[in-house]
């Protein structure tokens, strides 16, 4: 029997509904919406009736990032300590400011003259725009690759000066507020600078000897650092590492087994100086002579360097900002972080505050109650509110660099990540953020009803675990994934 014919109104209702597809998944009415919204209240009201967290201070929001709909605020004004989660806003703000298409350049320049026998006299200068990616481990070596470039070009020696020039930013290496314990000898908290060459860590490679032999130490470039101490070969393995603030020189103690082989990555105290003697070292290995060379940082010149007309013998090129952003974010990496910082700043910290506060408010959020002390969230002189980065969250998931910031967040369980081991199977993108007595975690999750949320979870002054505050914050995060209902086991 032929298909009735169909009359033209209810031909029309068809042809509506499937120019807009949307429309044939039902959407969840007011109600229903409501009701789910009360029991993710609940959800998160129980996780944090837990005995085990009586001492933290909790900042908490959840919204509809498609409505604006707070779904929950406790303390969203308050103040707390971001830790890693201040990336957000440091990251965030770069995209909008600078694209995801951005650039750094390093260049390397000749101020000087060429004899016919290959000798270069004046300066030879490598000059920084704050690149946290030259030379950054996994991505190559550009002070080996001009070096061999001025080899094969026939440079035989360097009588001049080596010059490292970092002027691009200001000379504050550190963010205020940063633990000098971390300064000290952490790998995490490298000095920032306008040239940065191999992630501002210096390698010291230990080799261990014959039992109770001193081991032997090699560092790279060789004679930048100086090592002192008395590490002995034997035993399970034990080392502790001293620095004098200030100096490259390093103290180590302690038993590493025989046959031990490893590096020990260590923070420099200058950068500048450290890409020098880098560079004149690889000089030295693609067959140059640099014994007469000078190895200075432009700050010791009297006068700086003029450029004149001077076009660059090599140039640098990083990846886009995307890429970089992706970095700080997914592997929480804060030299990336403060480099960019100060990026926006035009190199000063003061003015990257402002052009961070800024965005905030540009976001709907009051960015004048910020204290941003640095962009990587170390400093414990950072202060952020909970409305500030839903704000931000939400705001960035209708961004023309969208794409690139969400991309950038870890998922949850997601290998190379700061999630790897923690909520896997969740549809969930999330930074994560922690320093002593600080645990916090924002991002996206979706409801089971296709629902999108920005949540933001800060805990502060906790005496517990911290590990205990991170399984809080997961049974939250899947709980609004599952719309309010906690797993079994969990209840």
């Amino acid at each position: 029997m032929p298909t009735p014919l169909l009359r033209p109104a209810r031909l029309l209702a068809v042809l509506v509904l499937a120019v807009a597809g949307v429309w044939l998944v039902p959407r969840p009415s007011l109600a229903d919406a409501d009701g789910q919204e009360a029991q993710i209240r609940s959800a998160i009201d129980e996780v944090l009736a837990d005995p085990d967290l009586p001492t933290a201070f909790w900042g908490v929001v959840v919204r509809d990032a498609r409505t604006g709909r707070i779904v929950l605020s406790r303390n969203a004004e308050k103040r707390f300590l971001p830790a890693s989660n201040l990336k957000i806003l440091t990251t965030a703000t770069a995209l909008d400011a600078l694209g995801p298409d951005h650039r750094y350049t390093t260049r390397l320049y000749h101020l000087g003259t060429v004899s016919e026998d290959g000798t270069l006299a004046g300066d030879l200068v490598v000059r920084g725009s704050g690149d946290p990616t030259f030379g950054s481990d996994g991505r190559g070596d550009p002070l080996e690759d001009w070096a061999e470039a001025l080899a094969e070009a026939g440079v035989r020696r360097v009588t001049g000066r080596i010059v490292g020039d970092d002027d691009a930013f200001e000379d504050a290496r550190y963010g205020e507020g940063w633990d000098v314990t971390h300064i000290a000898t952490e790998s995490y908290a490298p000095a920032a600078g306008g040239l940065v060459w191999n992630d501002n860590l210096v390698g010291i490679q230990i080799a261990g000897t014959s039992a109770g032999q001193p081991v032997r130490f090699e560092s790279d470039p060789p004679g930048f650092v100086t090592l002192r101490g008395d590490v002995r070969t034997g035993g399970r393995g034990r080392m502790d590492v001293e620095r004098t603030l200030g100096t490259d020189e390093f103290v180590l103690r302690g038993v590493v087994p025989t046959g031990y082989r490893g590096t020990l990555q260590v923070p420099v105290a200058n950068p500048t100086l450290y890409a020098v003697y880098g560079l004149a070292d690889r000089l030295r290995e693609a067959g140059v002579d640099v014994s007469a060379a000078d190895l200075v940082d432009v700050d010791d010149l009297d006068g700086g360097l003029d450029y004149g007309d001077a076009e660059p013998l090599r140039v640098s090129v990083s990846p886009p900002l995307r890429e970089i952003v992706e970095q700080i974010n997914r592997e929480s990496d804060n030299l990336y972080a403060e480099q960019v910082f100060r990026t926006l700043g035009g190199g000063t910290v003061r003015a990257a505050e402002d052009r961070v506060q800024a965005f905030v408010t540009e976001a709907g959020a009051d960015g004048d109650a910020l204290s941003i002390a640095d962009g990587s969230g170390l400093s414990r002189k950072d202060l952020v509110t909970p409305d500030a980065l839903a704000a931000v969250l939400r705001a960035m998931r209708s961004h023309p660099a969208q794409r690139a910031f969400l991309r950038s967040l870890p998922e949850g369980g997601g290998s190379g990540s700061t999630l790897r081991n923690r909520l896997g199977g969740v549809g969930v993108r999330a930074k994560t953020g922690s320093l002593q007595a600080v645990r916090c975690l924002a991002g996206y999750v979706d409801g089971p009803d296709g629902t999108p949320y920005v949540f933001v979870l800060m805990a502060n002054n906790y005496t517990t675990r911290g590990g205990q505050i991170a399984a809080a914050q997961d049974r939250i995060v899947r709980a609004i994934a599952a719309g309010g209902r906690l797993p079994a086991d969990e209840e």
